[in-house]
């Protein structure tokens, strides 16, 4: 922590010889960010810059909840032909037909659904056809 500033002392100079100090310690190497641009600082401030860089860093996204549907949609179809036994086939569709029934009662926000549930019978032939 640094001391206060003594009297007498000018601000910036007192400031000025803090700064050197600290290079000279070595303080200011190896700080992240070294070496790397700048942000633009011609763009407009964005309040929840924060928010999205954290977002963009962990590589998260959101979706609007009808296209979250069909991405879920996707990955269910994937996973029944990854499922190993009728059984898991079945709960799987279970599940995500349950979303689009509710979808489809009270439609979401966004684009639209686009979406039918899952025809349970035929998807389980079609598996086991797979498996055959």
């Amino acid at each position: 922590m640094t001391e206060r500033k003594p009297p007498g002392v000018s601000f910036e100079s007192f400031v000025d010889k803090q700064i050197r100090e600290a290079q000279e310690r070595g303080e200011f190497r190896n700080l992240p960010g070294f070496g790397r641009p700048l942000d633009d600082d011609r763009a407009p401030y964005d309040e929840l810059w924060w928010i999205r860089r954290k977002m963009h860093r962990e590589g998260a996204s959101v979706l609007p909840p009808a296209l979250a549907l069909r991405k879920e949609a996707e990955d269910a179809a994937e996973a029944v032909a990854a499922a190993v036994s009728e059984t898991q086939v079945r709960r799987i569709l279970g599940e995500i037909n349950t979303r689009i029934a509710e979808a489809l009662a009270r439609p979401p926000a966004g684009p639209p659904l686009n979406l039918r549930p899952f025809d349970v019978e035929r998807t389980v032939a079609e598996w086991r056809a797979g498996r055959a």
